[in-house]
This record gives C-alpha cells, sequence and structure tokens, in this order.
C-alpha cells in the first residue's frame, strides 16, 4: 500500500483543518474541506486559508487532482469553488448532498438551488474509488452528523472530519437538520473497522485546556482512549451520551450563513444589482437550539 504524503494546515478561527493529500510518486494531490475566510461581524470574505494551501502546493511542486469535501460544513464556507478556478481540478462530495440540499431549500426558501448535486464535478456513492497519481481513495458514507458525511480512504489514511475528533474531545455532534446519533455510531465503527495502525484526521480540532492543535491519530488509539467511546459500550450508551450533550450546544455561528454558501458548491450568491452579494438566513428555524 503507497502511503500518502499528508500536509495539516489549521485555522484557528474556525478550529477547522485543511489537508492537502499528495502521492511522493507522481506529485499528484488533492485537497480535502478547504476554507473560504468569513467575518460574520463585518460581512467580509477572504482567500487567506485557501492562497496559503495554493502556496503550498507550488512549493513543492504538486500537481492538484482534486478538490474534495467531506459534506456540507456549518461552520464554515468552502472554498471549493475558489480553488476550481485557480487549478481547474475535479470538485466531489458525497451523492447524499442532494438530501441535504433539499432540506435546506425547504429552510431557505430557496426555489433556485439545484438539489440534484450539479454544483460539484463528481458525486460519490459508498465503495466508490478514485485516484491521485498512484495512490487509490476509497470512499465510505459516513452519515450521522450529516445525511451526506462521507470518510475519504487513501491509502494507510483516513480523513474522517465530523465523526471523532481527538481522543480528548470525543465525537461530533448530530443535532443538526438530518443528523443521527445512530447513524453516527454506526459510521464511527465502520471507520474503527479499520486497520489499527490507519491514520485518521479529523476535520476539526477545538484545543482543549488550551493544548496546541492535533488532527492525527491511528485508529488504535482512538479505539483505546476516545473519551466518548470508551464510555459507549453499546449503540444505545452512545446515542444517550451524544444526545445529552447535543442539547447543551448551541448552534454553529455561522451555521446559516455557511449552508447558503456550501449546499451550493462553495459558490457565494450571484451579485445584485448594485454589485453587491447578500446571504440570506431564516429566523427561528432551527427551533430548541441551546443559547449562550
Amino acid at each position: 500500500m503507497r502511503k500518502p504524503d499528508v500536509q495539516g494546515f489549521y485555522d484557528p478561527r474556525t478550529g477547522s483543518i485543511q489537508y492537502v493529500v499528495s502521492d511522493p510518486g507522481t506529485g499528484a494531490c488533492a485537497i480535502i474541506d478547504p476554507v473560504l475566510d468569513f467575518d460574520e461581524k463585518s460581512g467580509a470574505t477572504a482567500t487567506h486559508n485557501a492562497d496559503r494551501l495554493l502556496a503550498f502546493v507550488a512549493e513543492r511542486g504538486l500537481n492538484v487532482v482534486w478538490i474534495l469535501d467531506t459534506h456540507p460544513h456549518a461552520d464554515h464556507f468552502s472554498a471549493a469553488s475558489y480553488l476550481k478556478e485557480k487549478t481547474g481540478a475535479a470538485t466531489a462530495i458525497g451523492e447524499h448532498v442532494k438530501d441535504v440540499q433539499a432540506l435546506w431549500k425547504d429552510i431557505y426558501n430557496w426555489p433556485e438551488l439545484r438539489t440534484d448535486g450539479s454544483q460539484w464535478d463528481r458525486l460519490f456513492v459508498d465503495g466508490d474509488r478514485f485516484t491521485i497519481g498512484g495512490l487509490e481513495g476509497r470512499v465510505m458514507f459516513s452519515p450521522g452528523h450529516t445525511l451526506a458525511s462521507i470518510t475519504y480512504v487513501i491509502g494507510d489514511a483516513a480523513f474522517i472530519h465530523d465523526t471523532l475528533f481527538m481522543p480528548d474531545s470525543g465525537t461530533a455532534r448530530a443535532d443538526f437538520p438530518g443528523g443521527s446519533a445512530a447513524a453516527l455510531w454506526r459510521s464511527i465503527q465502520a471507520i474503527l473497522a479499520l486497520p489499527d495502525e490507519t491514520r485518521l484526521f479529523t476535520g476539526h480540532d477545538y484545543q482543549p485546556g488550551g493544548r496546541e492543535a492535533l488532527w492525527e491519530a491511528t485508529v488504535a488509539e482512538q479505539r483505546s482512549s476516545n473519551s466518548h467511546m470508551v464510555r459507549s459500550k453499546t449503540e444505545q450508551d452512545f446515542v444517550a451520551l451524544r444526545e445529552a450533550r447535543d442539547r447543551t450546544l448551541p448552534m454553529p455561528k455561522l451555521i446559516l450563513h455557511a449552508l447558503q454558501v456550501n449546499t451550493n458548491g462553495g459558490r457565494l450568491p450571484e451579485p445584485e444589482s448594485n454589485g453587491r452579494r447578500y446571504l440570506k438566513f431564516p429566523l427561528n428555524a432551527l427551533p430548541g437550539a441551546a443559547w449562550t
């Protein structure tokens, strides 16, 4: 099995990790879960994170062949559309993004939104395979956090985003529209069934206790010490733990901003007659969310 080179890029503003995954034999690479910068206070957008990825790719002489999202993110904008403009690489996400689009089309009252996934070049189904130079990637459907979440297994590395966090941080929430703690449990069990030495790369780290940001642990490490999984011997245990925790969590501050962009392939709204772009989000659409 060829081992990919993996470089993580941490965004402290959103706690997100973006990845460049490359084949050392050919220089082909994929960018996974890139962040488009957004300041909700001023409404400003920027491409600092995406440009950092492009600078790394150029410095290493890599060739971007895929821009991959694991799911439509609720806490940051995706830079997939921007990076496609810059590199020409194909964009991809899981096929169940269509279900997320249908869900949020109704929440946003957005009749113009295409709900066929055509905003991406490829929609992956469970078990699909793809290549990054001489590396083979495989797709695992990993719902629970969202209806559309997938895991990318590339060589001895798996990109698991909002399923497991680092062992000291437990697991991802499952209370967004379309989420399911029971489905998340089953997705995690499939991830933990990968070989013990598989490197698992998370999508977020919130630096508990003020420690440095971390994003890599093996299957064996997660199985033996993940703070939620070691307390959950059964699916019922996990669902009770996860749902109790989720009831205390406020919604991500950007969820209503981000889903309007990310269900549309990372595209910002089209400019209006004055040349400016506008986000639209509903009031009181997420009842029962905790306040802070």
